[in-house]
């Protein structure tokens, strides 16, 4: 397993967004992203760095691995 990557919301969101999931609404700092079939909602923060914690729970609400999530964003 490779290491958690320090990224921005905006840049977790377009990593997100390859994998198939759209933004649905904005609430606040945070953008709520869905996807057709997939049961739960990902909740994004607007951060200027996301905390290794937080990113790691996006990563596991939208289904992927670290090692998925780390590849799309090097692309």
């Amino acid at each position: 397993m490779s290491k958690l990557p320090i990224v921005s919301g905006r840049q977790a969101i377009k990593v997100l967004e390859e994998f198939e999931f759209r933004v649905d609404r904005i609430k606040g700092s945070h953008s709520v992203m869905v996807k057709d079939g997939h049961p739960a909602l990902v909740t994004v923060p607007f951060a200027q760095r996301t905390k290794r914690g937080t990113l790691r729970g996006i990563i596991r609400d939208a289904g992927i691995t670290v090692d998925e999530f780390a590849a799309k964003l090097r692309q």
